[in-house]
């Protein structure tokens, strides 16, 4: 060998250990590959096999009966906190319980419950800053609660009525609000990812920049392509960003040992190159703990974060599915009571002494009233203006658009007798 090279070629492919070992006479024991910096050389085969690999273990702060575990792991939230967070949980509830019934009567199209996730989205919410902006999948209602997203602009989205924030372009349950910081709701699965994975990078190189980005996403749509181009650009490019996925056991009817084969999401993690974090997601204290953790960390290192929230979706994947047809009523009856968020929760307060069964009772009852009193008033609003469908993608409407409204005005104005105008914006 040309002797000229041999330093060379120690640089390249070895560690300065190994260096030193090589011109010691040893041999070369730390490879410096492109591809694998720090693997080393060994001298036998051996196969990296999934079950030698320890299990991500699930942090949780309450069990069952609201009892802290560690008094260390209590973020010792002051009552106001604790009983909004509680709030939080039983408003998004009724509302659930109420517009899914509103489905079933026909009066809107569509539906999504929450039910058995709430503490998800409520401690992650709180964990959070009103800056930080929020890529949400369509079972993160509890965070637009949280933020400030009022009964009346839950209900007016699902029924699309004029005074819907998105002008009644979307599904019911697509919720967005500018105001918040919560991108607007987009039905394919797992197109939010890779989104928030560049408004985090678009955050990170202002100065200064003290604002994260969470997008929330469920096991399901981890399986999609768009979570590995998400994953794999938020880590080579050191992103800001939280990918919170809600592990709840099923997508739509596929039980999660069909899903995949690793351990979960956070397991992920790894092989970007990330970090990760599995914990209870049916406590609420756990979920703001995990949050406020992977936020420091977001904003500290600018990398990403994998946070799991493992739970249960105790309700229908939505109103077009039937869980009874593949999951047992035991199984359910289960995490809807002993391993319920809410009831987890209520048992922390009444150890505190700050439950009142009166007044949480009356809360139920002014929750339902709003509710189903909003629900008569969207009902009456008329529908958005139809010219507004051409509206609002360009700043100044392009011509094909114009000649394209200009058609359709004609068209309308020749056949207004077969179309219901009345019930639209004028």
């Amino acid at each position: 060998m040309n002797q000229d090279l041999f330093p060379f070629l120690l640089q390249c492919l070895s560690s300065d250990a190994a260096v030193n070992n090589a011109r010691a006479g040893g041999s070369l024991l730390h490879a410096k590959f492109p591809g694998a910096l720090e693997a080393s050389f060994v001298t036998a085969p051996k196969l990296s096999l999934p079950a030698d690999i320890e299990p991500i273990p699930i942090y949780r702060v309450m069990n069952s009966e609201g009892a802290v575990e560690d008094p260390t792991q209590d973020p010792n939230l002051d009552q106001a906190t604790v009983r909004k967070m509680f709030r939080d949980m039983v408003l998004l509830n009724t509302m659930d319980k109420i517009l899914y019934e509103s489905q079933r009567q026909g009066r809107i199209s569509f539906y999504m419950t929450n039910f058995g996730e709430e503490a998800s989205h409520i401690g992650s919410a709180a964990a959070l800053s009103p800056e930080d902006w929020v890529y949400g999948q369509y079972r993160e209602a509890g965070v637009l609660v949280w933020r400030g997203f009022t009964i009346s602009d839950f209900i007016n989205q699902c029924y699309g009525n004029a005074e819907d924030q998105g002008k009644g372009r979307q599904m019911p349950v697509h919720y967005g609000s500018r105001k918040l910081n919560f991108v607007t709701i987009s039905s394919p699965l797992a197109t939010q990812i890779p989104q928030a994975a560049g408004a985090a990078y678009a955050f990170k190189l202002q100065p200064n920049n003290q604002r994260c980005v969470v997008t929330y996403f469920g096991e399901g749509a981890a399986s999609e392509g768009d979570t590995h181009a998400a994953f794999n650009f938020a880590a080579t490019l050191d992103c800001p960003v939280i990918f919170f996925c809600r592990n709840n056991g099923f997508a739509i009817s596929t039980p999660s040992k069909e899903q995949y084969r690793g351990d979960g999401i956070a397991g992920r993690a790894a092989g970007y190159g990330m970090a990760a974090l599995r914990f209870d997601g049916t406590d609420v204290f756990a979920t703001y703990n995990a949050t406020k953790l992977a936020r420091e960390y977001v904003l500290r290192e600018n990398k990403p974060i994998v946070l799991e929230a493992m739970a249960y979706r105790i309700g229908h994947h939505s109103t077009s599915d039937d869980s009874t047809a593949y999951r047992p009523a035991e199984e359910l009856e289960v995490w809807n009571t002993v391993e319920h968020p809410i009831t987890k929760l209520k048992h922390y307060m009444i150890q505190r002494g700050w439950f009142n069964e009166g007044e949480e009772n009356e809360f139920v009852k002014s929750v339902r009233k709003q509710v189903l009193s909003q629900i008569n008033q969207s009902e009456r609003i008329p529908k958005p203006d139809w010219r507004e469908m051409f509206q609002d993608v360009y700043t100044e409407m392009p011509v094909h658009l114009k000649e394209q409204l200009r058609a359709m005005e004609k068209h309308v104005e020749e056949h207004r007798d077969h179309y219901p105008l009345k019930d639209f914006k004028q």
